[in-house]
This record gives C-alpha cells, structure tokens and sequence, in this order.
C-alpha cells in the first residue's frame, strides 16, 4: 500500500449543527489525521471553531443560499479558482445542491477530479436533468439512495459508490450517572425520555411522534418528549402540544453542537420520518446504547434491525409509533438488550475509521488510479 498525501477541498453552504456539517468534520478529522491537507470553504457557522481547531484551513466564500442560480455561485467560483490551483487541490467535494453547482464549475476550469456526496433524495425538477453536476464519483450513504441515484436520475452505476455514514463510538459512551445529570441539566423530570434531534420539517414527522404521546401519557404519566432541532415548523408543532394539552410533557430546545449531551438525557430514542437518506442521528442515538424506533423507510432500514437493534414502524402512523414506543418504556429489560445491540451494531459496521478509510480510497481512485488501493 502506497501513501499518497492529498490536498482535499470540501465545499458546503454553511458549518452549522446538522448532519452533513457532522459528516464533514468527522471526515475531515479522519483524512488530516492520515496526514493529508484539508481544506473548507463554506459561508461559516456555528461550528467554525471545531474545524479550526482540527486544523482544518477555513477558505470563506458569500455561498449561504438555496438557489443553485444564485450570484452567490459565480462569486464563489471566482473566489476559489485561482486558490484551487495555487494550493494544488487533488479533489472537490461538495455536499450540497447548490455546492454541487460550484464544485461542477471549478472542477472544469481547474481540471480537478470532483466528488459530491448525496445525503437524502432528490425533487426531480427540470434543471437535475439539464445541469446533473454529480461528479467523476457520487457519494450514496444508503443503499437506498443509491438505488434513488440510478433508478431515478439515471446515474451509472460505476459513478455511484455506496459509503455509509460512520460514527467516533467513543464519544457516544454513556452511563447513567451522565443520563441523570443531563436531565437535570436540561430542566427534565424523573420520567423516561423520548428524544428525537432532527431539523424541523415536516419530512421529519415530529407531527405524528407528538400525537403519540396523547396515547403514551395515558400509560406512562410522566414520560416526556424531547426535540430538539429547529425549523420552519416550530410554531406548529408548539400549538399542536398545546391543543393535545401535553405542554408539560414536551419540550423544544434549539439544536446543539454537541448531540452527545442531550443524548444522554434520553431512555429512547425515536426518528419517525417520512423519507430519510440514512440518519445520522439515529445512528449517534444507537452508538450511545439507546433503544430506538424508526419509520420503516430509507435508510432507516439499513440501521434498525427490527425486534434487535430496535423497532420498525409504518410511516405516519401515530397509533402504530405509540404502540413502540409505550412497548419499550414499559418493557426496560428489553430495550436496555436493544440499546447494547445497537452500539455493538454500529460499531461494527458504521465506524467513523471504515467511512474515512473508504472516502480516501474513492479520491485516491479520482486522483490517480494508479495509486489507488485494492478494494
């Protein structure tokens, strides 16, 4: 095996608290650690300090937008091509729409290889087809969005590589003396804690996880629900609570640089989404010893092994979910046995070492297959 140290570009809209910020550090981390350059252009975030910390070479660019059509692209691009060549970057990756867009651009004036990673699915509007912008290789984190990528867009095969999100274990390690402070911490009582730390959006399904706990407190009185994450939906999903008259069972923080610390409060954890690329906090929740339930969709699948890791139920189903969830917290013997079967899992086969491992072998085979490892 021959070392090959690579200077590495990720591209994304901004750095803060989520799931494609998580995996960019995480492989960030991983790659400067096996002695390759890393850097990141981004508009900045909450996170900033974390990369730089890892020393990580923050490049700003004004790319905080929605609209792969934005001015922002092109100013982008004229920002970063002429450092693009003068630091040698082997490989582009973005992870993002509109980032797809502007690493497409410099990947063609800089004659760079270019990499993007899907984290879910896509719409399948008019500008996919005409301006795809994938990339020499495309990132699936699921098998399922792989899948999406060739049935649905029609991308080749050869060009789609299947590389799951991976997890630091260790920093997921958790003991009950952390579970109670963190629940004092978090201004919670007593009771079980169901959690879910996901954005705000309907695609979530928070509406139906809140409408079972109408049916959850009437056999567990003082279990209680913990969201945490924001979003446009914020509003009603509070006016929803306060219908169902469960105000004092439920409670909204803001997301969290940290997920580890309001994992800690939660006994369950639940991520009951209508569409779901893989998930990387159910796979953080697993990696910290919970019990989890999920949507019987996507990616979800690939992580829930029902009645062993956890419990599978039917997408918008609030009748169904309160069945899981009032299962487990009334049956703590079982869920503790899911809860360890879930770390064993995840540490086995979504580690944060095997994703970084496979992403450097996918650039090294970019930037020079001759180089490349066996696979």
């Amino acid at each position: 095996m021959r070392s090959f140290k690579m200077n590495i570009l990720y591209l994304t809209n901004h750095i803060n608290p989520g799931g494609i910020t998580s995996y960019i550090l995480s492989l960030a981390k991983g790659l400067k650690a096996k002695g390759h350059n890393v850097y990141i252009a981004t508009s900045a975030g909450q996170l900033l300090s974390k990369f730089i910390y890892e020393g990580i070479i923050y490049m700003p660019i004004p790319i905080k937008t929605k609209s792969e059509i934005s001015p922002k692209v092109l100013i982008s691009f004229f920002r970063l091509i002429q450092s693009v060549k003068e630091k040698g970057i082997d490989v582009i990756h973005s992870n993002t729409r509109v980032t797809q867009v502007l690493g497409c651009l410099l990947s063609r004036y800089s004659h760079k290889p270019y990499v993007s990673t899907c984290h879910g699915f896509f719409k399948r509007r008019f500008s996919r087809r005409v301006f795809p912008c994938w990339g020499d290789k495309v990132i699936a984190i699921s098998q399922q969005v792989k899948e999406h990528l060739i049935n649905d867009f029609k991308v080749r095969e050869d060009r789609v590589r299947l590389i799951a999100n991976g997890v630091d274990i260790n920093e997921f390690r958790q003991t009950t003396v952390k579970r109670l402070k963190a629940k004092l911490n978090l201004g919670l009582g007593n009771g079980p804690v169901i959690g879910i730390v996901a954005r705000l959006s309907d695609v979530k399904g928070h509406i139906y996880l809140i409408e079972a706990m109408e049916t959850i407190v009437k056999k567990v009185p003082d279990a209680q629900l913990l969201i945490v994450g924001e979003g446009k939906i914020e509003k009603d999903l509070i006016n929803l609570c306060n219908r169902l008259k469960l105000g004092k069972n439920i409670f909204f923080i803001p997301s969290v640089m940290d997920t580890s610390k309001v994992l800690s409060a939660m006994d369950l954890f639940v991520l009951p989404s209508l569409e779901e690329g893989l998930g990387l906090s159910l796979m953080e929740a697993m990696a910290s010893g919970l019990a989890v339930i999920g949507s019987d969709v996507g990616g979800i699948k690939s992580l829930i092994l029902h009645g062993y890791t956890g419990l599978l139920v039917k997408p918008a189903d609030s009748r169904e979910l309160a069945c899981a969830i009032s299962e487990l917290l009334l049956d703590q013997d079982r869920a503790n046995i899911m809860g360890n079967n879930a770390r064993m899992f995840i540490a086995r086969d979504f580690s944060q070492e095997k994703m970084v491992l496979e992403t450097e072998r996918l650039y090294l085979e970019c930037v020079n297959p001759a180089l490349s490892y066996s696979r």
